[in-house]
């Protein structure tokens, strides 16, 4: 009897046993497909954006825009020394002139805005150059490290404004030897010599490389505006301008007797009135090469175009950018 009772009282409790296992086990099922959306379940859901993560987004898409260029103030009202299509000699340099002095420490700034380019392509420099009337630091050249070649196209860009070409024509060279009274030009290849008188003792011209800055066919010269007093005013044909000093290269009475024999000018260099002037005039264009040996004192880089006296080493060295 009690025997029989005992074994329906474990009956009932595997049976309940077996019934709580079988929903535990369920619920321990159903908890891990709940969980298991990489498994093939119901994925998690995005997480929401919140304000701080726009205004990151924000701050990446501001950091990834490029920031506008400041111009340097002094490249405002600067002034470029070719016109627009000009054609020039191959001793050109691109010269550019400001309204005020830029300071040193601007200078890498200003020359970061300046861009030559041209074809075919040259080696050239950036040179700061002491303009005989302007201060230090109004003016800054460009020149490649020899000669331009005939044909050569140019490009220059000044800050994001301002864009010249200009191209290189024919080379003329000349070359007046101050001891034979001589000039002895060089165009395309082509050879011939001119009898001129040069500077006489004390009033030497210049020795060196001038380029040629512009021409005129009448100059009026006055004698008092390079510290010679009264010793000329009168008007000058065929004037060739070398120098913001005053030296030309121009027709003058003195040469039809002086030429080729002696130096009687006042540094500018003489041609007879025999068409000799005129024609060496009709040749010339602003870049062209005047070279001057055997006379005393070097032309200065910043009396006209004067930056070929200047070795390349140094040229480069004046650049704020060296």
């Amino acid at each position: 009897m009690t025997t029989g009772i005992r074994t329906r009282r474990n009956a009932r409790v595997w049976g309940a046993a077996a019934l709580c296992s079988a929903t535990l086990c369920s619920l321990v099922l159903a908890g891990c497909s709940a969980g298991a959306g990489q498994d093939g379940g119901a994925a998690d859901p995005k997480p929401a954006t919140t304000a701080a993560d726009r205004g990151a987004s924000v701050k990446e898409k501001e950091k990834a825009k490029p920031k506008p260029v400041v111009e340097p103030a002094a490249l405002e009202g600067a002034r470029i020394n070719v016109s627009e299509g000009q054609t020039v000699g191959v001793g050109m340099p691109v010269s550019l002139t400001f309204d005020r002095p830029v300071p040193v420490a601007e200078r890498a700034a200003v020359e970061r805005r300046l861009k030559v380019t041209a074809g075919p392509g040259v080696s050239g420099s950036w040179s700061w150059v002491k303009d005989r009337n302007l201060h230090d630091g109004q003016r800054v050249d460009y020149r490649p490290r020899e000669p331009w070649k005939p044909g050569t196209k140019v490009t220059v860009r000044v800050g994001a404004g301002t864009t010249r070409t200009f191209e290189v024509g024919r080379s003329l060279v000349a070359t007046v030897d101050v001891r034979t009274h001589t000039m002895t030009v060089v165009e395309d290849g082509r050879t011939r010599r001119v009898k001129v008188t040069a500077g006489a003792a004390g009033m030497d011209t210049w020795n060196g490389t001038m380029v040629v800055l512009d021409k005129q066919s009448r100059v009026l010269m006055d004698s008092r505006t390079v510290g010679y007093g009264r010793a000329y005013k009168d008007y000058y044909n065929y004037a060739v301008h070398l120098t913001t000093s005053g030296t030309y290269l121009h027709e003058n009475p003195n040469a039809n007797a002086a030429a080729g024999e002696s130096n009687v000018t006042h540094g500018c260099i003489g041609l007879a009135t025999d068409g000799t002037a005129r024609r060496f005039y009709e040749a010339v264009i602003p870049g062209d090469i005047v070279r001057v040996v055997g006379s005393k004192e070097t032309v200065a880089a910043g009396n006209g175009y004067g930056g070929w006296n200047v070795g390349w080493k140094e040229w480069r060295a004046g650049s704020a950018l060296s």
